[in-house]
């Protein structure tokens, strides 16, 4: 369900099915465009560029394909197409700062006290917040409009430490961040989200097909995202659809993006792509000399937090005392790190993790960013995860049914 301006709450479907009356009724006096302006830093304050991605030529058949991998391991050709989209200029400071501050206001609704007010291009009477109607769904956050419907941002929420979404939080969390299940070794006091590993002074084994099981009968934040994601393509088809989000709400637009070959840009996030293996999400192949698939995703984190790189992790971490396992580092797409231990002087340090001290003391910095070569740049230069490796403590396989 979604809320419009004016504080009423409906279901998703209802606002699909009023909004396409409403389109039809209005459509002789409304002109849209055939093709989205990619010139949109006077129009919006806000900084898009043209770029090449790819996605699956039917949606039915990209999901099917992933289901026919999830429960049988079978493979199934996964036809792609390229299109030329706007995109955000992720090499523009303000641009970021202000996709930054969407993802902030995910946490709350308008008017609360940490509501950050964006660049006035931005319709507020046509912009609303999902998600807020029902405490047990968990996937909250924002659909912000521009005022000529041509640019739709969905801004995800990440994890709440105490609320009534912070249970769910925490099973998305543990499910797709953690090695396995949430199982960080054997005198873990806190509860495992799932049952496939077998621990021994000899290894430590995570079976694959109990993993599988495990994302398709817990109630993920994904299914629901997809959800979303295709209502908003059915409300706005001549719109440009960005997706952001901090934290857990950074990982979930990443794998969103993923699915529908939609631009994401996520800040603080967890490593997604063990998520994205788990998930059995179709990727379109690597080109050139990449060995990664083109996925037209950014994510946006500094080095003096733990989160993004895996970092948080040890039974004595603040994460495990907290009941988070949260071991992942690598990311799909491509990664903007700030280098805040060099430049900043911090100190690696769990509350860096929060996506106001992100922006106050990061991104709305306006001295440059030195790269190995000593250039300095407005924003780090993005660049693939070539290297990375995830939980290489553990082996991964189909154990139990050998044990069987």
């Amino acid at each position: 369900m979604v809320m419009l301006s004016g504080g009423n709450m409906y279901p998703l479907f209802y606002i699909t099915s009023l909004l396409h009356i409403l389109r039809v009724v209005i459509a002789s006096a409304t002109v849209f465009p055939n093709r989205v302006n990619f010139d949109l830093h006077q129009q919006f304050n806000l900084s898009a560029q043209p770029i090449t991605v790819y996605r699956p030529k039917s949606l039915d058949a990209h999901e099917h394909a992933r289901l026919r991998s999830l429960l049988h391991a079978e493979t199934e050709p996964i036809e792609w197409e390229q299109v030329v989209v706007s995109a955000p200029d992720i090499e523009d400071r303000h641009t970021l700062s202000q996709l930054a501050r969407m993802t902030a206001n995910a946490y709350q609704l308008p008017g609360h006290k940490n509501w950050y007010d964006l660049d006035p291009s931005w319709n507020v009477n046509t912009s609303f917040p999902f998600g807020w109607d029902n405490d047990e769904d968990g996937f909250r956050g924002h659909v912000f409009t521009s005022r000529d419907n041509s640019t739709i941002v969905l801004s995800i929420k990440g994890t709440t430490l105490q609320g009534p979404t912070s249970k769910k939080d925490k099973l998305n969390d543990n499910l797709l961040f953690s090695c396995c299940c949430a199982r960080v070794d054997f005198s873990w006091v806190f509860s495992t989200v799932c049952d496939c590993y077998s621990w021994s002074a000899l290894h430590q084994r995570c079976d694959n097909t109990c993993l599988s099981t495990a994302l398709i009968e817990d109630s993920l934040f994904y299914s629901t995202g997809v959800k979303l994601v295709k209502d908003l393509i059915f409300l706005y088809p001549s719109a440009d659809i960005w997706l952001v989000g901090h934290s857990l709400g950074g990982s979930l637009a990443s794998l969103l993006g993923s699915t529908f070959g939609l631009p994401a840009v996520a800040f603080e996030a967890p490593g997604e792509r063990m998520a994205a293996n788990r998930l059995h999400l179709p990727l379109p192949p690597p080109i050139g000399n990449s060995s990664r698939p083109p996925v037209p995703i950014t994510h946006v984190y500094h080095n003096a937090d733990p989160i993004p790189q895996g970092a948080c992790t040890g039974v004595a971490s603040p994460c495990t005392q907290a009941g988070y396992a949260l071991e992942t580092r690598c990311h799909l797409g491509k990664s903007i790190v700030y280098d805040t231990v060099q430049k900043l002087g911090w100190h690696v340090d769990l509350r860096k993790h929060v996506i106001k001290e992100v922006i106050l003391e990061v991104l709305d910095l306006e001295d440059g960013w030195p790269d190995e070569d000593g250039n300095e740049w407005d924003v780090p230069v993005a660049r693939e995860e070539e290297d990375c490796v995830d939980c290489f403590k553990w082996e991964f396989g189909d154990y139990k049914d050998k044990d069987g």
